[in-house]
């Protein structure tokens, strides 16, 4: 032990950094590698959103599930250490395997650039990712814990500033790794087709992650390691099991009430156990309100991802995608935890309010649920904003005249003259029932009837272009693009039909007279051209600007022949561009960040300083299910149901948090904070006096045995 005290540098033994170093790659590794699993799920192995969507969380939720397991072997078999090692070489195959079951060419036999057999790749990949969440889940409770008992017996300060400076070095994995993961994606390559780099961008994390092991085994002799004290959790269970058993069979009035409900096992356990699972029970118990606080969280990943996709992204001259916005929470994070630990709890101390831990997570839970009202007001300027799209039992219209002359139409209650190459300049709205007749006509020519079923909850566009001739065309949006895209179909008004390549997306045999299906852009000017069946001039230019696309808007461009023969280009509007801009998105994300700073680290290092020593991994363990509960409350409620208007879900999400944040404030007015050392010291010189008094009985026999003799 004397060793470890000579490996010091600014108060603070030198294992730390190794530990520290280990927790930078692990976690760089670990979101490198969930930042492409939606992608490579959907565009490599061809599986639908849901699907997707559903594996995904399940991975998710796996990571989080299985350090019960790490903290069983760490505590009662193999110590901290070598769980972090054993577990560290399972991961590290595990990301080989991902990377490798994502190499085209492995069953590409006839070099077409696309897999022959896809269930091999799908075998491989589940195989990864099952080791990835043992290993990464087996280490996550061993690593904090581990880092804890490095530090002496009154280097509480400095342990509580490691499990800060520990989340910062999570979080600055994670922000660089979402930030140099994608852009390792689009690298080609590829030994007989180019395509994107999926190999790479998985083996890098797999590498990383090698490289955090080797520095982990470097650091080795620096460590203070402690030896695992048997099967601990069997332990606890049967003496929980025990004192349940006996206060059931002393239930009557007869018998004596005990202090607490865990001195029932009194008979058959010792002291010491008893007082060690009291401690453990006893914040266990605090952690059931916690999962709430992760409910919430875990949304900026999904609702507030899509809530930012209905925004503008315009910051100056930088254009951020809607999917970067989570960045901001991991960037906040790297500023925020310093302040916080040099500047602002030092400033509560100067005031002398005492900001104890569980005060901390109160009022984290307090910062979160206020996060979401932020986020309610911000839903509710969107919503200001949004264009009104068909309810189910609705039909929206909106006429487009692509002809040479005027055109009337009448719908129930209103007619519209429409001048040639306009449109109305909205979507008309219609009950079902309501549109019973629609009639086109023209200066000197007879009325036509418009024969067509319109779909309930969709919009359509009538093309008119001579007296008798039009079509309905189903529009296909009903909401805003996804992603902050941007929508552009072409409606071709030549006699013949057409194809347009715009950037690098191709609209295949658009016939005459008719519209395109939709495809999506992202902001930014896009260049078109048509290639038409009869020949376009030479003299004609046929290489097309779009207007300048921004965030979430939808257009219709018609194309029209000149008298020269050339084309020429109409553009119209189908939905606006978002005008909200993500910049408000900060606030909530800002007091999000504050609420995971103050929450987050405090339950860290407060499972770990109330934990008894040979159930500290445990406890982490503890802290982190209620984490993957938090993700299984998200996916309940999100299956649920859904609530129509989506800021009056982020108000039931406040309030629900808000009624826990209460309840928690309540049950940690009666919680006493413990120094498990103390206890578990007392104990100990007990043991010793007990030994000596033996050690004593015997002495004085033996001199009486011998004059005996």
């Amino acid at each position: 032990m004397g060793m470890s005290k000579s490996w010091d540098c600014f108060g603070y033994p030198v294992s730390i950094f190794f530990i520290v170093v280990n927790e930078f790659c692990e976690r760089f590794s670990y979101y490198g590698m969930r930042a492409l699993l939606i992608l490579y799920f959907s565009r490599f192995l061809g599986w639908d959103d849901n699907l997707s969507t559903a594996i995904y969380h399940t991975f998710v939720a796996l990571c989080y599930l299985t350090p019960i397991l790490g903290a069983l072997i760490a505590d009662s078999w193999l110590g901290k250490f070598k769980t972090i090692v054993s577990l560290s070489i399972v991961y590290t195959i595990g990301q080989a395997v991902t990377a490798v079951s994502s190499i085209t060419d492995l069953t590409d036999f006839n070099h077409d650039g696309t897999p022959d057999n896809l269930s091999v790749h799908v075998a491989l990949s589940m195989i990864g990712l099952g080791l990835i969440a043992l290993g990464t889940g087996g280490i996550k409770p061993c690593v904090s814990a581990f880092g804890g008992d490095q530090f002496e017996e009154g280097q509480e300060k400095q342990r509580n500033r490691f499990f800060s400076i520990f989340y910062l070095a999570i979080n600055a994995g994670s922000l660089l790794s979402t930030i140099i993961t994608p852009i390792l994606r689009v690298q080609q390559c590829g030994i007989h087709s180019e395509q994107a780099c999926y190999p790479l961008a998985f083996g890098v994390p797999a590498a990383l992650m090698a490289v955090s092991l080797i520095v982990f085994v470097v650091g080795s002799g620096m460590y203070k390691k402690f030896q695992p004290q048997g099967n601990v959790m069997a332990k606890v269970v049967k003496c929980i099991g025990f004192a349940l058993k006996n206060r059931f069979r002393h239930r009557s009035k007869a018998f004596p009430k005990r202090e607490h409900w865990l001195d029932w096992a009194r008979e058959k356990y010792d002291e010491r156990l008893i007082s060690q699972i009291k401690m453990v029970t006893r914040v266990m118990f605090l952690y059931i309100p916690l999962p709430m606080f992760w409910a919430l969280f875990d949304q900026q990943g999904s609702r507030w991802t899509l809530q930012a996709t209905t925004m503008s992204g315009k910051f100056g001259l930088i254009e951020i995608q809607p999917d970067q916005m989570q960045t901001v929470n991991a960037i906040l994070i790297v500023i925020m935890v310093p302040i916080m630990d040099a500047v602002v709890y030092p400033l509560i101390a100067k005031c002398g309010f005492n900001f104890t831990s569980l005060k901390k997570m109160t009022v984290g839970m307090f910062l979160a649920s206020m996060a979401f009202v932020v986020a309610a007001i911000v839903q509710v300027e969107i919503d200001k904003t949004l264009p009104v799209f068909p309810k189910q039992n609705e039909v929206q219209v909106k006429v487009l005249n692509i002809g040479n002359g005027n055109m009337t139409v009448s719908f129930p209650g209103m007619e519209v003259i429409q001048p040639q190459m306009t449109q109305t300049n909205t979507f008309r709205t219609f009950g079902v029932d309501e549109l019973t007749s629609i009639n086109i006509s023209s200066p000197g020519s007879p009325v036509t009837p418009v024969t067509y079923n319109f779909e309930q909850g969709h919009r359509h566009t009538l093309l008119v272009w001579a007296p008798n001739y039009y079509r309905v065309v189903k529009d296909g949006l009903n909401q805003k693009p996804e992603k902050g895209e941007n929508g552009i179909r072409f409606i071709n008004s030549f006699d013949e039909s057409f194809n347009i390549t715009m950037d690098k997306k191709v609209y295949v045999n658009v016939t005459s007279h008719n519209a395109s299906e939709y495809q999506f852009f992202s902001s930014g000017i896009k260049r078109f051209e048509i290639h038409s069946t009869q020949p376009i001039p030479q003299i004609c230019v046929n290489d097309f600007q779009s207007s300048r696309l921004e965030f979430g808007s939808a257009f219709t461009y018609v194309i029209r022949r000149q008298d020269t023969g050339c084309p020429e280009l109409h553009v119209f509007e189908d939905i606006s561009p978002n005008t909200v801009n993500m910049a408000l998105q900060i606030p909530q994300y800002f007091l999000l960040t504050c609420g995971e700073v103050v929450f987050s680290i405090t339950g860290l290092e407060f499972s770990y300083s109330q934990a008894p020593s040979n159930m500290k991994s445990v406890l982490q363990a503890g802290w982190l299910l209620t984490v993957a509960v938090g993700n299984i409350i998200v996916l309940i409620i999100a299956g649920a149901g859904q609530i129509s208007e989506q800021w009056a879900e982020y108000i039931l999400f406040a309030a629900l948090l808000l009624v826990v944040c209460i309840i928690f404030a309540i049950m940690a007015r009666f919680y006493t904070y413990i120094n498990p050392a103390e206890i578990e010291a007392q104990f100990d010189n007990e043991d010793e006096k007990k030994n000596l008094e033996k050690m004593n009985i015997y002495s004085t026999m033996a001199p009486v045995s011998q004059t005996q003799m």
